[in-house]
Order: structure tokens, then C-alpha cells, then sequence
């Protein structure tokens, strides 16, 4: 027999709020911008996976709802008619917009910080606790003077009318 939580409509519903609110990405593409021709369509989608929002950046212009992806899925599908090859279509986007636009931009002289700066950070991250740790390991200790070796043990002197539990014997 299967028993249905009494929490399963709840489960449901949040489970329903949660495809809509998350799940508007697939929503991006307008109808209006969307070409006849399903091959140039696919072509289109296909480009417009591997350029990257500007005002997401972490999007492609496909999952995106900024106006600036509307605005590049439009210039792509533009070039597409137009009867631009997919190479074309993104070195056309990359002449407009730099190497940033593509989401997995080419390793050159001009992006090699994009590719090595994450490493370098954390190599830099790295070093910086490896010679923090080494000092602290070094720091030489001073000890007390008789003062303060005085008021040291004035404040851990312990009352005999409450137990300590780090003597052996019990409190009277």
C-alpha cells in the first residue's frame, strides 16, 4: 500500500512554484524572433548557446531575458539570413564586442587572464597562508614579567567555595 504524506499537495506546490520561477530561462526566445526555417532556427539557437550575455555574463544570450539578448539573438538570426556561416556570424559578434562575448573565448595573449587568473589567485591565495603560517610558527614568545605574572594568577585564582572540576578533590 502506498501512504501519501499529508505534506504531498505542499510538496507539490512548491515543487510547481519553483519550475516557474526558475524555469523561465527556457522562456528567453520570443516567438517574433524565432525563423521559419527550423535547420536555420537550430543554427541560430546553436550560436546563440555559445555567446555569452553581457549583462548576465553568466548566461548564454539563449537562456537570457535582457533586452541586449533579445538584441543579439536578433543580429544572429539577422545573419543567418543574410547567409552568414556560423564562424561568420561569430566573428561577427566578436568584432563588435571583443573575445568576452563568446563563452568560451579562445586562449590568446589578450585573454590569457581570463583562462590563468583564476589559478593565479588561488597559487597567490596559496602562498600568502603558506607564508603567514610560517611566520606565526617563528613569532618568538616573550615571557611575562613578575607583574604580570602576578596579576596573571589573580585572576586564575580559584575560589574554594565553587568546584573545580581540574582538581581531584571535591569542594568542601
Amino acid at each position: 500500500m502506498i501512504r501519501i504524506s499529508r505534506y504531498g499537495p505542499l510538496v507539490g506546490l512548491i515543487a510547481g512554484m519553483a519550475v516557474l520561477t526558475f524555469g523561465s530561462a527556457s522562456f528567453a526566445v520570443r516567438p517574433d524572433e524565432m525563423l521559419s526555417d527550423p535547420a536555420l532556427e537550430a543554427r541560430a539557437e546553436a550560436i546563440s548557446r555559445d555567446i555569452r550575455c553581457v549583462v548576465c555574463q553568466g548566461e548564454s544570450i539563449e537562456d537570457s531575458d535582457a533586452d541586449i539578448a533579445h538584441e543579439l539573438r536578433v543580429i544572429v538570426r539577422e545573419q543567418l539570413k543574410a547567409g552568414a556561416t556560423d564562424d561568420q556570424v561569430q566573428e561577427y559578434l566578436v568584432a563588435r564586442y571583443g573575445d568576452f562575448v563568446l563563452l568560451k573565448p579562445p586562449f590568446k595573449a589578450k585573454t590569457a587572464f581570463i583562462w590563468t587568473g583564476p589559478f593565479l589567485l588561488l597559487l597567490g591565495g596559496g602562498i600568502g597562508i603558506c607564508l603567514y603560517f610560517r611566520r606565526v610558527a617563528r613569532a618568538e614568545v616573550t615571557p611575562l614579567n613578575v607583574a604580570e605574572q602576578a596579576r596573571l594568577e589573580g585572576f586564575l585564582k580559584v575560589d574554594d567555595d565553587y568546584p573545580n572540576p581540574d582538581r581531584d578533590e571535591p569542594a568542601p
